[in-house]
């Protein structure tokens, strides 16, 4: 089933060349059917880059997605133009008496501020607690998923002595868990974070459970319970080329940043990297959308 996005959105056109099935507002209109509506709350600076990257997760599904854009009224977009955000996103005001299906939170660079030290943070916190009352399910990326660890159970984030970035392999620590189901017992996720959220916080919480970390980064899935909130430390969204393009930035602006680890073939930056964590995040979002949405939101919200 399609991914019902906005008219004219760029992302659209890149998908549909990829085979994945995306249907405009016009076509939508014309179908009596009640898709899954998904918030996307995008916080990334590159926000046509992130907007298809998650639609194409979205799009691995056989249930019929209409998605939504949300950004931070109160902070200004340096890398998006303003003609985008004011054509395909809402502001929370815009949205905020509505429902949703569910919702996904992405990560932001800004992972070195204190919370509080973000310029939108008494937005995001406003936000976040509107979400426990008016969404399904959560799905938190990355700062999204410290954010939101931080918000709801006081989980606190931890700076690294340097940044964690390339491909880790991951293990599962409950096979049996919805969220899980059908993955191997071993899979790889790319990493790009300054902080980590460590094992000892998140075991204080009666409330979470771990579901999935590496041995290398460290701790990578960790849910609620009740299935309502998500979190995820890594970036399984990422298509093979984000890294690559990261490293290069990273250099270019003077930062230094060392070779993505276990990403290019012969650890050799001139080299293509390969693309190995694409099934598991396929099947990542579609056990999310299946399990902790569909099965689980209301037919009429009302």
């Amino acid at each position: 089933m399609p991914i019902k996005v906005p008219d004219h959105l760029p992302a659209k056109d890149i998908l549909t060349k990829e085979n994945i099935f995306v249907m405009n507002e016009s076509r939508a209109y014309t179908q009596d059917i009640r898709p899954l509506k998904i918030l996307i709350l995008n916080l990334m600076p590159l926000k046509e880059t992130t907007e298809t990257q998650i639609l194409r997760m979205l799009g691995n599904t056989p249930l019929q997605v209409d998605v939504s854009f949300l950004h931070p009224d109160t902070h200004r977009s340096k890398n998006t133009p303003q003609e985008h955000l004011a054509a395909f996103y809402k502001t929370f005001d815009e949205i905020s008496y509505r429902k949703f299906d569910g919702m996904i939170i992405t990560g932001a660079p800004i992972e070195k501020l204190d919370f509080e030290e973000v310029d939108y943070w008494e937005e995001m916190t406003k936000i976040l607690q509107w979400s426990t009352e008016n969404v399904t399910s959560t799905l938190h990326i990355c700062w999204g998923a410290q954010a939101g660890l931080y918000y709801h159970y006081g989980v606190p984030k931890h700076s690294l002595p340097e940044k964690k970035f390339g491909i880790f392999k991951h293990r599962i620590n409950n096979p049996h868990h919805r969220l899980l189901r059908g993955f191997d017992d071993e899979f790889y996720v790319p990493h790009s974070r300054y902080t980590e959220t460590r094992r000892s916080d998140v075991e204080k919480v009666p409330e979470l459970e771990i579901l999935s970390e590496s041995e290398e980064a460290g701790l990578y899935l960790v849910a609620s319970k009740d299935g309502k909130q998500i979190f995820l430390t890594g970036h399984s969204e990422y298509d093979k080329e984000t890294l690559q393009d990261e490293y290069i930035r990273d250099n270019r602006r003077g930062i230094g940043t060392d070779i993505p680890e276990n990403y290019f073939p012969e650890n050799n930056h001139l080299l293509e990297p390969r693309l190995k964590w694409r099934a598991h995040s396929n099947l990542l979002y579609s056990n999310w959308l299946n399990y902790f949405v569909y099965q689980q939101t209301p037919y009429d919200f009302a």
